[in-house]
């Protein structure tokens, strides 16, 4: 039971990865609006798109490691990854986004993946 925990944890937030990767690509705008930092309308795209296709890789990359080579990989992997959000948080309060947003997306979200990654540790 606590294997299926650590990995529907894990899998769980890959997924949702590759959703926001997806989502930067098709609707940046909006992506960049809940992210924390908004884009002018007119402006161009780009660096979302580029967020978006490495967030889709990401994901990926976890699942793939899940899947091929298993729980210690996924949980080192998840560990590094609880950077990602930790160096959102910063660009979010260093180009005017709010703290809500800081803390509760992209900080609390780094305390999600490190929690994933010390269950993976576990099993």
């Amino acid at each position: 039971m606590f294997s299926v925990i650590a990995y529907g944890l894990a899998v769980a937030l890959d997924l949702f990865i590759v959703f926001i990767g997806v989502r930067f690509v098709l609707a940046p705008h909006t992506a960049a609006a809940g992210y924390g930092v908004p884009v002018r309308s007119g402006a161009d795209t780009a660096y979302q798109a580029v967020k978006g296709v490495r967030d889709v890789s990401l994901g990926v990359m976890g699942l793939l490691l899940l899947a091929f080579v298993g729980a210690e990989a996924g949980a080192w992997f998840m560990l590094a990854a609880a950077l990602i959000p930790l160096g959102d948080m910063v660009i979010v309060l260093r180009h005017g986004g709010t703290r809500a947003v800081a803390f509760g997306v992209h900080f609390a979200t780094a305390v999600i993946v490190l929690i994933s990654a010390v269950l993976l540790f576990l099993v």
